[in-house]
């Protein structure tokens, strides 16, 4: 039997595993698929869209050349990538996941990155927001802001160290493009930044409605990734397979003194970060700080769910797909490591924290809270604006076209 027949069968056979699944337990998937839906429609398109729209708009007025040209002294260095992945690095540190596969996809089609430098970059730009490790998980998960401290410093100090061990991806026979001695240019980087809005050549009304379209049109993708994720882990609940795999790994937390009552929401959390997140807040029996390096490993591996929205995304591109998923085994191993090493410098400052006692601290956090709520309350009139809008769009290029 070759290689390529076993795929086919073992494709065959799981999406005939899942089809069985669904009739056996349909209710069951309706109300898993009907929460996917609501974390999208509510949270991931409304704090998402923004910045899509924004990214597509930065790239068609050149500005990623402009900070492209002003940052290749200090990213081809560290991480060998142009400078214009500092653009993407920010972006999808503020964005969060899948921002980063998405605008180094799009910097690959436009060829400002070759195929080895964007494998790098992926590798290490696509990250949770701050909104969502501070706000989501810790005020909302664990009820504990200065606990997002400590998550964060873990998630981003990972991230940059995964950028750190990635330069060495491609070998050091592989010859960059050589970046120009000494400080940039300003002067250069906007003529370049002007040089590439004049060749864009799309009037602004135009570019606007194609960064609205391609910003949906990502959109709508991502939510049908969280919905299928959202599906599936309930259904490998449903059927055991995930208790079974708690079982094996709670043969193995004992090893690292970790609580086996922290298996089952690691498992969860391999599939999808925001379940497995609050799974593992729940555990109330383990230490915090077990809690907090569990947390930090799901952060960092991101999830299939994720990994499956970014493993659509590079399709479109010669972008490969392995190194990414080896690079986030690495950020979720990186970030515990952290957690670890921070935990004792942190850790006054973290079990400090009392809701009932106004603080500074509490106020800084409290808007994190309060914008998670507004996305939640006016999270589903926002998705349903911008659908309509893209269902006209989208008629009026059909017209066009007719």
């Amino acid at each position: 039997m070759t290689k390529s027949v076993f795929k086919t069968l073992l494709l065959s056979a799981s999406a005939l595993l899942l089809a069985g699944a669904l009739i056996i337990f349909p209710q069951e998937a309706v109300k898993a698929s009907v929460r996917g839906l609501d974390m999208w429609w509510k949270v991931v398109f409304p704090s998402l869209l923004p910045f899509f729209i924004a990214s597509e708009m930065l790239i068609g007025f050149g500005v990623v050349k402009f900070v492209g040209i002003l940052l290749e002294p200090f990213m081809r260095p560290i991480f060998r990538v142009p400078g214009a992945g500092g653009f993407v690095l920010a972006m999808g540190m503020a964005s969060g996941f899948p921002a980063g596969a998405k605008l180094t996809a799009r910097l690959r089609q436009e060829r400002q990155l070759t195929s080895l430098e964007a494998t790098r970059l992926v590798s290490f730009t696509n990250s949770s927001n701050p909104l969502f490790i501070c706000g989501a998980v810790a005020v909302g998960f664990f009820h504990n802001p200065h606990l997002g401290i400590l998550l964060a410093l873990a998630h981003y100090l990972g991230n940059l160290s995964v950028g750190v061990i990635m330069r060495f991806y491609g070998g050091s026979s592989v010859i960059d493009s050589p970046s120009k001695k000494g400080l940039p240019s300003f002067k250069e980087a906007l003529r370049e930044m002007h040089r590439y809005r004049l060749s864009d050549n799309r009037p602004i009304g135009k570019l606007l409605g194609d960064a609205v379209s391609s910003a949906i049109q990502s959109l709508l993708m991502i939510g049908g990734f969280i919905i299928l994720f959202s599906v599936l882990n309930k259904l490998l609940l449903l059927m055991n397979v995930t208790s079974l795999f708690s079982h094996l790994l709670s043969l193995v937390f004992p090893l690292f003194h970790l609580s086996t009552d922290l298996s089952l929401p690691f498992v969860s959390g391999l599939f999808e970060i925001t379940l497995g997140s609050r799974l593992t807040s729940d555990i109330t029996s383990s230490h915090l700080l077990h809690q907090a390096i569990i947390t930090s490993f799901i952060l960092g591996f991101s999830g299939f769910s994720v990994q499956a929205q970014v493993a659509s995304i590079l399709a479109e591109t010669d972008i490969k797909f392995l190194p990414f998923f080896i690079a986030r085994i690495l950020h979720g191993c990186f970030a515990m490591i952290i957690t670890i090493l921070l935990w004792r410098p942190l850790h006054s400052y973290i079990t400090s924290y009392n809701p009932s006692v106004p603080t500074s601290t509490n106020e800084t956090f409290g808007w994190m809270s309060e914008y998670w709520h507004v996305c939640i309350t006016y999270g589903p009139l926002l998705t349903i604006g911008f659908l309509l809008l893209y269902v006209w769009l989208l008629f009026k290029n059909l017209r066009r076209a007719l």
